[in-house]
C-alpha cells in the first residue's frame, strides 16, 4: 500500500495515481485552476480507486451547479462498486461525500469529524468541513474542525490559513491575522491566507491598508482558480468602493471580476452581483451588467445548491426586469423549500423564501416590503450560509428599503397634510 504526501494510506497499484492524489491535494489546498485536471490524470492511472473517484466527485459538487453534480454521479458509483477494497478513511471519504451529494449535510459533517479525529493530516477532510460548516453558518465549527488538528500539522500554512478564517469569521480578529501572517511568513503564495487578513482588515476598517496588502499579493493569482481571483479581487473592490473610489471599483469589476470571471460558475456570478449591487447602494449607475449577467443565470433557477446563492441570483434576474425568470425561480425555491433534507428545511422555509421576496421586492423598488419581508430575518441571515462581510449587504439592503420608506411615509404625510390645508 502506498502513502501520499501527508503520509495517509492509499489503497492503489500506481505510483502515478498517487502522485496525480498529491498534485490534486495541493491544487484544492492552494485554490489552483489544476485540480480537475489532476485527478482525472489520477483516474486515468487507476481507474478503480476509490479515494480517486470520490475525490472527483467532490471536485464537481463543489462547482454548485445541477450539471456537474450529475457529473459527480458515475464517479460515485464507481467509488461505491470498489468500496470493499478501500481502507477505513477512503470508505469515510467516500460516506462523507455521498451524504453531500444527497444534500444530507448534516452527515457528510459528520463524516468529515470523523476523518479528521482518526486522521489529523488529512487536510482535505478539514477543508470539506469547512465547506460545509461555511454555508450552513456554523462559526464554531469553522474553527473547530481545523483547530483540533494544529498541533498535528504544526507549521502547515495551509491549516493556518483554514484556522485564520474561521478564528475571523468568530471575531478573533487579532488572533486570525496574526496566525495567517505567520502563514504567509512560511509561504508568500498561500491566497486563502492572504484572504483571512483582508476579512480581518475589511471588518476593523482598515481600507488603504487592505488595498496595499491585497493588491501586494495580487502577482501571485495568476495560477488560482477563478472562484478565488475574482473573489480576492472582489476585495480589493471593497476596500477601494469604502474609500469612495468608484472608477476604480468598476474598472475591477470589468477586468478582474466580471472579466476574468468563468461566466457560467456560480461562485463567480455571485461576487459580480453583489458588487454590482453594493455600487447601486451608493447610488452608482452600472449601466448595462445587470442584462450582461442575466443570461449565466437561466440555468440556475431550479439548481438550488446554496440558499445564499439563490438569494443573489433572484435579485439580479429581478434587477435585469427579468421577473418571469424571477417568479419562476421563486416558485421553484417554494417547492424546493419543502422537500429538501429535514435537516435544511427551517433554513429554507424561514429565511430564504422571505428574504427571496424581499430581494425581489427591493429590486421593484418596493420598500415596505423589503423591510416587511428582511426585518424579521436580521439575526438569522447566519443560517444561509456565506461570510459575515458577504451577509452585511442583506443588512445593508434592509436599512436602505427602512430609509428608502420613512422618506416614502412623510412625503405621504406632508401631502395629505397640504391637501388638508388646501380645503
Amino acid at each position: 500500500m502506498f502513502k501520499d504526501a501527508q503520509g495517509l494510506d492509499i489503497t492503489t497499484v500506481s505510483e502515478i495515481a498517487i502522485a496525480a492524489i498529491n498534485q490534486y491535494t495541493e491544487q484544492c489546498l492552494c485554490y489552483g485552476n489544476q485540480a480537475e485536471s489532476s485527478i482525472l490524470a489520477a483516474l486515468d492511472a487507476d481507474s478503480r480507486s476509490v479515494l480517486a473517484n470520490t475525490f472527483a466527485a467532490a471536485y464537481y459538487l463543489t462547482q454548485e451547479n445541477a450539471s456537474d453534480a450529475q457529473q459527480a454521479i458515475p464517479y460515485l458509483e464507481q467509488a461505491r462498486n470498489n468500496i470493499g477494497n478501500a481502507n477505513e478513511r477512503e470508505r469515510l471519504h467516500f460516506l462523507a461525500t455521498e451524504a453531500w451529494a444527497q444534500k444530507k449535510i448534516d452527515r457528510a459533517i459528520a463524516y468529515c469529524e470523523e476523518i479528521v479525529t482518526r486522521y489529523p493530516q488529512d487536510l482535505l477532510a478539514v477543508q470539506q468541513g469547512q465547506y460545509h460548516y461555511f454555508y450552513v453558518g456554523d462559526k464554531s465549527g469553522l474553527t473547530c474542525i481545523a483547530g483540533s488538528v494544529l498541533n498535528a500539522n504544526a507549521g502547515n500554512h495551509y491549516l493556518m490559513g483554514m484556522l485564520a478564517f474561521g478564528l475571523e469569521q468568530s471575531d478573533r480578529l487579532d488572533e486570525a491575522e496574526r496566525l495567517a501572517r505567520f502563514a504567509l511568513d512560511i509561504n508568500r503564495h498561500d491566497p486563502w491566507a492572504q484572504h483571512a487578513v483582508a476579512h480581518v482588515m475589511e471588518t476593523r476598517g482598515r481600507y488603504q491598508e487592505g488595498i496595499e496588502w491585497m493588491e501586494s499579493f495580487a502577482d501571485t493569482w495568476e495560477n488560482c482558480n477563478s472562484m478565488l481571483y475574482t473573489h480576492n479581487w472582489w476585495h480589493i473592490a471593497l476596500f477601494y468602493l469604502s474609500r469612495g473610489e468608484i472608477n476604480r471599483v468598476l474598472s475591477i469589476y470589468d477586468h478582474h471580476i466580471w472579466g476574468k470571471a468563468r461566466k457560467s460558475t456560480p461562485k463567480d456570478q455571485v461576487g459580480a452581483i453583489s458588487l454590482l449591487l453594493r455600487l447601486e447602494l451608493l447610488g452608482i449607475d452600472v449601466g448595462e451588467r445587470w442584462q450582461q449577467i442575466a443570461p449565466y443565470l437561466r440555468d440556475r433557477l431550479h439548481e438550488h445548491a446554496l440558499p445564499f446563492q439563490d438569494l443573489h441570483y433572484i435579485y439580479a434576474l429581478a434587477r435585469a426586469n427579468r421577473l418571469d425568470f424571477a417568479r419562476e425561480m421563486l416558485f421553484s425555491m417554494e417547492a424546493y423549500a419543502h422537500r429538501v433534507q429535514p435537516y435544511l428545511q427551517t433554513t429554507w422555509q424561514e429565511v430564504a423564501l422571505p428574504a427571496a421576496r424581499g430581494l425581489i421586492a427591493y429590486a421593484l423598488y418596493d420598500w415596505k416590503k423589503t423591510t416587511k419581508e428582511l426585518k424579521p430575518l436580521l439575526h438569522r441571515l447566519h443560517e444561509v450560509g456565506g461570510s459575515n462581510t458577504q451577509r452585511k449587504l442583506f443588512v445593508q439592503i434592509y436599512e436602505d428599503a427602512h430609509r428608502e420608506a420613512l422618506i416614502q411615509q412623510d412625503r405621504y404625510s406632508r401631502y395629505h397634510h397640504s391637501q388638508a390645508i388646501a380645503s
